[in-house]
């Protein structure tokens, strides 16, 4: 392909590709896309949050472009207090595969990197677009904003670029064509021409989740999309808005390239119609990702047998307290990892394992007792003032959060150590937050507790940093984690607890104490879940969460 004949696409995002490609071997920090409001401009949050207002009152994908009535799908309420009267155009689910068969052989025929610039002409355009994006993410999730700009904009369009430079090293792994010459002694050598196809395999479905549409949602759509495949995106009935307007960006995009438009698709269901359930089982449908409960994820897995199916589910994250040599900055990380969005994350540490006989520190033995208040006292000291608190938790995402929240402050849950409190923000007052509740257990008389989402956390005492590595790793094998952690000074307790959540299948963070945090991952260096324990059956994004979307197909002539 000639200069002159490079498709637009590919000259504007060909060297940002080739950049994210090297970032991949690097692991290091690398982003394209800026974490910070003011670098859109310096009106940029005036500009997002006149965008999001106007958004209100709207239907998003009318009916006339998405065949069928409007209908009932929609109806969000932030969960800041106030109903966001959208509504979104509706099709069947006999439409939707009709319109995904249809559109994907073109699609198809593309080359990858065709299909890759314009997954960066789709990211870009929402890239320019995340302070808007950051407002519509924390009105359906309940993240403050400052975590719904990063979390739902630039860190999410980071993965999704992610998906796709991975998918672009799989794709591109195999030549496109090879000559094959074999030596046959003092006859003529046998020659063939071999011609390797990209081939996807099938219709994608994404399932989006409540809590982190675009972070969770992006990298399955841009990994099935650059692999050829057509996606239906099936956003949650509370977060619609962010995958709509991914979706509306995605269509405009593939019409300016050339494709059809309905490559990409927006699923929103009418109220208690379960279309997830039946998109799953389509015979069209070969792929699908999902972020959401356990209980629907394994029945995907046990249903949709049809499909390759990749879940991220939930999972007990666990913590050793064994020993640190910066005892306060150990405990103030981990209040806020506790804290940040009100524990409503899937990497939220939850079990924090804590030997009965205390901890060694820099201010000397500390006690189970004495961590357990010291940790209630940091908890009280950074979210004790409401504005900041509001900040750091955001707002309660829905009515079982709070249910678990109350049952752990009655004691149902065991002692309580810390209560939590009602915060009231300056600027959403109706807005349903509350702070972590710490909960005491002894592992020697109290069963370990299961997965209790939201800002309920425990502390468990433990006879030893060896029971402690023990109930780590058995929490990961029975129960699954997206995370673990451990504080330690000790070589030995570290190389046990390494060795058991490398064996248990859980990546594993080592005394943290700065501004890395647990729950936090970073695009290009960390791969987010493992696919080695319960609580998830894919990464992202490494080879095996892309490799499956397509197959090879090889044709083969003689050649001379």
């Amino acid at each position: 392909m000639t200069a002159a004949t490079v498709h637009p696409m590919i000259d504007r995002h060909q060297e940002t590709l080739e950049r994210a490609v090297s970032a991949l071997a690097e692991r290091d920090y690398w982003s394209p896309y800026p974490e910070f409001p003011k670098a859109y401009g310096e009106d940029a949050l005036a500009v997002g949050a006149a965008a999001f207002e106007a958004l209100k009152g709207t239907t998003r994908l009318a009916a006339d472009e998405l065949v069928g009535p409007a209908a009932d799908a929609g109806g969000e309420v932030s969960p800041y207090g106030e109903p966001l009267n959208i509504a979104y155009g509706y099709r069947s689910a006999d439409a939707l595969m009709a319109a995904a068969v249809a559109a994907q052989p073109a699609w198809a025929q593309a080359s990858p990197l065709l299909r890759a610039a314009v997954c960066l002409e789709i990211l870009a355009r929402i890239n320019a677009r995340s302070v808007e994006f950051g407002f519509a993410v924390q009105h359906t999730t309940g993240q403050a904003f400052g975590m719904a700009f990063q979390a739902g904009g630039p860190h999410a369009q980071d993965r999704g670029l992610e998906a796709v430079a991975v998918a672009f090293a799989e794709q591109t792994r195999i030549p496109a064509k090879a000559n094959w010459t074999k030596p046959q002694g003092k006859r003529d050598p046998l020659q063939m021409e071999k011609e390797f196809i990209v081939r996807p395999r099938g219709v994608g479905l994404v399932i989006g989740c409540n809590t982190f549409p675009t972070w969770n949602g992006f990298p399955g759509l841009f990994a099935s999309l650059a692999t050829g495949n057509a996606v239906v995106v099936k956003p949650h009935p509370r977060a619609i808005l962010p995958l709509a307007l991914t979706v509306e960006i995605a269509r405009e995009v593939l019409t300016e390239a050339g494709f059809d438009a309905d490559v990409v698709q927006l699923a929103p269901e009418k109220p208690g119609e379960g279309l997830a359930r039946t998109l799953a089982t389509r015979s069209e449908v070969a792929i699908i990702d999902y972020t959401g409960s356990t209980a629907f994820g394994d029945w995907l897995e046990e249903n949709a047998r049809q499909a390759q199916v990749y879940t991220e589910k939930a999972g007990v994250n666990t913590v050793l307290v064994e020993s640190t040599d910066d005892y306060a900055a150990a405990l103030g990380n981990l209040a806020f990892s506790l804290s940040l969005y009100s524990g409503q994350m899937c990497t939220t540490p939850q079990n924090l394992l804590i030997p009965r006989a205390g901890i060694a520190t820099d201010q000397g033995e500390k006690s189970f007792a004495e961590v357990v208040a010291d940790l209630a006292a940091a908890l009280g000291k950074l979210l004790g003032d409401d504005a900041r608190a509001a900040q750091i938790l955001g707002a309660v995402v829905n009515p079982g959060v709070l249910q678990r929240v109350e049952q752990a402050e009655k004691g149902e849950y065991g002692q309580l150590a810390l209560a939590p409190r009602a915060v009231v923000s300056p600027e959403f007052p109706e807005a349903v937050i509350r702070t972590p509740a710490l909960v005491t257990l002894d592992a020697a008389k109290d069963a370990l507790p299961g997965e209790c989402f939201g800002p309920v956390a425990f502390a468990i005492a433990v006879d030893s940093a060896a029971q402690g590595v023990e109930l780590l790793a058995e929490t990961v094998r029975t129960r699954g984690a997206m995370t673990a952690a451990a504080y330690t000074t000790s070589p030995e307790v570290e190389r046990a607890v390494v060795d058991a959540a490398v064996d248990a299948g859980v990546s594993l963070s080592l005394n943290l104490t700065g501004q890395v945090f647990v729950n936090q991952t970073a695009a290009f260096s960390d791969l987010h879940g493992t696919g080695a324990n319960p609580a998830a059956n894919a990464a992202y994004a490494d080879a095996a969460f892309v490799a499956s979307r397509f197959r090879v197909m090889e044709v083969r002539r003689h050649n001379g």
